[in-house]
């Protein structure tokens, strides 16, 4: 599951099954309509067939758990069911409307790279084609993996949208060719993601950004992942500095393992990513850096 989200069906679907969805935290990802709801049951809610508790992290398993009672007091006679990446599920396909709101799509699966802090490997395994849903944010894991005349026609689908693109999932920057590049300047592009989660994952950073520099650092995002294998918090700032002085503006992560139990940071390394994930607290913390000098 990429970043967290993940399609089943839709709400109603064509034999018109209303299905509720409940997720135990709201998102940006999160679907908005009658049948999305985030934690226990409130005091009005509609007619169902099914009730689905949607599981995207292992720490939130046990909380799901006590949703999935707390619905089913009130539906007990639909059925009431707990799944999602959390469980270590592979997901085949993607339909648009259950468990990401609309415009978002994934026209991939999986990934052929095997860092070692992803967990998209073992959940999806190696990068497999989807029939291409409409949507103007592309949740791909790594879409430049798949083959190119699947990655024109994506490209050809957003052309159509109405809105902006977003490239949510990230794009591997090392896999930004001069032709790609070319065909991104084509489209309308509101944010496109990379990522730079070690120190050797700058120079192809630099390399992809130098070919995308008319998109300017308020569209050209970066993942940044923090604090893995004993990286200091002085070490993560260091590269969140390089990431900047590359053209992108970072977007912090602090690691988290697959473990059940999340870390619990300290408030130094929670108040780094938080800085280095909004664009106004970056600008200016660059601002005073520059003036340190």
């Amino acid at each position: 599951m990429s970043r967290g989200v993940q399609g089943y069906l839709n709400p109603s679907d064509g034999e018109g099954m209303k299905i509720i969805r409940v997720f135990p935290r709201r998102t940006s990802f999160t679907p908005m309509d009658d049948y999305a709801f985030v934690g226990y049951p409130p005091m009005i809610r509609p007619e169902a067939d099914e009730v689905h508790v949607s599981c995207t992290f292992t720490w939130d398993i046990d909380l799901c758990a006590t949703l999935s009672e707390a619905w089913a007091q009130y539906y007990p006679n639909v059925p009431v069911k707990v799944d999602g990446a959390g469980f270590n599920h592979a997901t085949n396909g993607f339909v648009p409307g259950l468990y990401v709101k609309e415009g978002i799509t994934f026209t991939t699966r999986g990934c052929n790279n095997r860092c070692p802090w992803c967990l998209v490997p073992e959940r999806e395994g190696y990068l497999v084609c989807l029939s291409i849903q409409p949507g103007y944010i592309i949740g791909d894991n790594n879409l430049l993996q798949a083959p190119r005349s699947h990655i024109d026609s994506v490209f050809q689908m957003l052309g159509s949208q109405r809105r902006a693109a977003i490239f949510s999932g990230g794009l591997d920057a090392r896999l930004i060719t001069d032709s790609i590049a070319d065909q991104l300047r084509g489209l309308r592009i509101s944010q496109l993601f990379l990522a730079c989660d070690t120190e050797g994952s700058l120079k192809p950073l630099r390399l992809a950004t130098d070919k995308l520099q008319d998109l300017g650092r308020d569209k050209l995002r970066c993942y940044v992942l923090l604090a893995y294998n004993g990286e200091t918090i002085q070490q993560a700032e260091d590269r969140l500095v390089k990431v900047w002085e590359a053209g992108c503006m970072p977007f912090a992560q602090l690691y988290q393992p697959p473990e059940r139990k999340k870390i619990e940071y300290s408030r130094e390394w929670r108040d780094l990513a938080r800085t280095w994930s909004r664009p106004a607290a970056m600008k200016a913390r660059m601002s005073q850096m520059v003036l340190s000098l």
